[in-house]
């Protein structure tokens, strides 16, 4: 127990070049967020909810004692708030308009269902698009890359919506993509895997490719590599530098959390064995367990918008679901779905900054559950007995 406990607080606090410095909490709005009343509930809500998350990390006893030992803890006293909500303002007041006309010329059961779609809807869908979602990618970036700087590392939040694009950061902008096990894996001639062999460039990240001209993802996630030899030779040579501008600041995302989550409901297609973009999926997961990285997900169970994201898996369970070997596992996700919020399920989605102990304890206690079911071998098999799930 104690040596999983002191592996949870270096996982978590020191993540290889800290143990002192500052970790700021970084909250991503999610939808219905796209005007001044909105943003400022969102923005009064983190603030309200910041002090109380942080207290709770910074008081827990079992992780208090062991970050103690290691040089202590420094969470950022004011929240960083990284807001896209107006981005999306535009198409809304587009939609509404169409919803007013039809209102001439429908029930008002049908325009009633109508408007709460447009209201609750509209914006989960709107980010969910590609050009939509990857200048918010960039902008994120460049909120974590300002915090990087400062010498701080950080943890996103990711409410609702918001979880869409902490999944898309991930999945963007870190360096889990081997350039030369990349090429051989889409099939490269041999003169150009030679050249990529001479001419070792880093681990980047899919936004790089896409910056560098390297490659583009098409609709179907599929890979689409620059056919002209010339031109990708020099593409490739400029992808260092384009890694550094684009991905990720390298071991300064120690991790997610996400809450009233609805990840599961958008990205279904995920599940699907054929489509493309899970080989890259597969590499990120990898990644994050080879590296040190959480994924944690916090969904009160009365939230009707709250999805759990799987079943909570163990690192031999899910190299064999991915058919990939995960080397020195350190990572973490982790699924906390049955928070108790105590409040009515039409309330509960918005609830987390009025439920905000409650909301905070779960936060913790994921940490520290979800590092002891994945390397606690006690736990584990108590937590597994107890689901009786058969090992896959």
């Amino acid at each position: 127990m104690k040596k999983i406990l002191l592996l949870l607080a270096i996982i978590f606090f020191t993540n290889s070049a800290f143990a002192a410095d500052t970790l700021s909490f970084i909250y991503i709005n999610g939808s219905n967020n796209n005007d001044k009343k909105m943003k400022t509930w969102y923005e009064n809500g983190v603030r309200k909810l910041h002090p109380v998350l942080r207290k709770k990390f910074l008081k827990n006893r079992t992780v208090k004692k062991y970050y103690s030992k290691i040089g202590g803890l420094n969470i950022k006293q004011d929240p960083v708030i990284f807001f896209w909500g107006y981005d999306s303002k535009n198409d809304l007041n587009f939609v509404k308009s169409q919803l007013e006309f039809s209102k001439m010329v429908s029930s008002s059961g049908a325009y009633l269902v109508r408007s709460l779609i447009t209201q609750f809807m509209h914006d989960a869908i709107w980010v969910q698009k590609t050009h939509n979602m990857l200048p918010i990618l960039d902008d994120l970036n460049s909120a974590v890359k300002k915090e990087a700087l400062d010498g701080n590392n950080v943890i996103l939040y990711g409410y609702s919506a918001g979880s869409f694009v902490t999944y898309e950061y991930l999945f963007n902008k870190l360096r889990y993509l081997n350039l030369e096990n990349l090429f051989a894996t889409l099939q490269q001639d041999n003169a150009f895997m030679n050249f990529v062999k001479s001419n070792p460039q880093n681990d980047t990240c899919i936004s790089a490719l896409e910056k560098s001209g390297i490659g583009t993802f098409s609709s179907s996630g599929h890979l689409v590599i620059n056919n002209n030899p010339t031109q990708l030779k020099s593409d490739y040579l400029k992808l260092d530098a384009v890694t550094e501008d684009v991905c990720a600041p390298k071991d300064k995302v120690m991790g997610v959390v996400n809450f009233a989550s609805p990840l599961v409901l958008f990205y279904s297609d995920l599940a699907d064995p054929n489509y493309e973009l899970n080989y890259y999926n597969r590499l990120m997961v990898k990644y994050i367990f080879e590296n040190g990285i959480f994924m944690m997900t916090v969904n009160f169970k009365e939230d009707p918008l709250g999805f759990p994201t799987s079943d909570n898996l163990t690192v031999n369970e899910i190299q064999n679901r991915l058919e990939l070997k995960i080397e020195n596992p350190t990572g973490v996700i982790y699924d906390n779905s049955g928070v108790w919020s105590k409040r009515m399920f039409p309330f509960a989605h918005t609830a987390y900054w009025s439920a905000r102990g409650t909301f905070s304890n779960a936060v913790v206690k994921s940490f520290i559950n979800g590092y002891k079911f994945q390397y606690n071998v006690k736990y584990q098999n108590k937590i597994l007995k107890k689901f009786k799930r058969s090992k896959v």
